[in-house]
């Protein structure tokens, strides 16, 4: 019996020590306008990471489209608002999607955590430390557009991805996010990914065009992360609520996925990564007083 308890002891102290070690990248993603594939782009980058051997965690911050639950066909019986006013814990608000992906639905709860009592801010911070060298990487799924929200959460990530297409609306409204987050805080990072691109030939060029308007007017660089392209899999997924990466794992789009998941991996991690969940909670929350 002696002997059990200390191996016990010895896999909690071997847990302990992981999470110690492990640092979190919180990224965040987002778009300067809806309609262009963020949400389901979020979902099988995660899904992507995870099969590169990664422990990650889906966060639906969309207030007003959540949709993270919708594309995966599942029912989430708690989201963030259960933790905020229900007493729910962190552990109880994590969900399991397909393969086992860890997710916490969106709803109402993302406005209501920008307005928190200084007794509710305390107790969502504990539940939310608790993240802390949990996972590899934590992706917040932003709303689209210039909301509030949307600014402060990409001011607060350690890394901005910025998902956009061809078309000459999605463009120019992913520049002016850019634009205006980089007038209110200049040391953002974003990267781009260009989806729905009909050629490669169209999403480098989309890609170079960005880039080349933001070094020339932002004076900042905006490299690609990746592109991919128009696939017919992605919308026949979408309608029967897969993750297309799992429906159609050798479509044209879903090897792109892949080959996006494996260039984050390589992009080395700034002194800004230290800080994990606590350096992003801090950072969040200080804009939001």
């Amino acid at each position: 019996m002696n002997d059990q308890a200390e191996a016990l002891r010895h896999l909690v102290r071997q847990q302990e020590n992981i999470r110690n070690q492990r640092t979190t990248r919180v990224v965040t993603i987002t778009s300067g306008k809806g309609g262009v594939g963020k949400s389901n782009f979020s979902l099988n980058f995660a899904l992507s990471l995870q099969k590169l051997g990664c422990k990650v965690l889906v966060f639906d911050a969309d207030i007003g489209m959540a949709n993270i639950d919708v594309l995966m066909g599942v029912t989430s019986s708690y989201n963030l608002y259960h933790l905020l006013k229900q007493d729910k814990t962190i552990w109880d608000i994590i969900q399991l999607g397909p393969q086992g992906l860890h997710y916490i639905a969106g709803g109402s709860g993302v406005t209501e955590l920008l307005q928190l009592s200084d007794r509710e801010l305390e107790r969502f911070g504990t539940e939310i430390g608790k993240l802390h060298g949990e996972y590899d990487v934590i992706l917040f799924d932003t709303g689209a557009g210039l909301s509030k929200e949307t600014v402060k959460f990409i001011m607060s990530a350690q890394q901005t991805i910025v998902v956009t297409t061809p078309e000459p609306t999605s463009i120019t409204d992913a520049y002016a996010l850019i634009k205006m987050v980089k007038g209110m805080e200049p040391q953002v990072t974003f990267r781009l990914i260009v989806n729905r691109a009909s050629s490669r030939r169209e999403g480098t060029e989309t890609a170079e065009k960005i880039e080349l308007v933001a070094r020339r007017f932002l004076q900042c660089d905006l490299p690609a992360l990746g592109i991919i392209p128009d696939d017919s899999s992605v919308s026949k997924a979408v309608k029967r609520q897969k993750p297309f990466t799992l429906l159609y794992p050798d479509c044209a789009a879903s090897a792109s996925i892949m080959s996006i998941a494996k260039a984050f991996l390589e992009v080395p991690q700034t002194a800004a990564s230290a800080g994990g969940v606590k350096g992003f909670l801090h950072k969040l929350f200080s804009r939001s007083r």
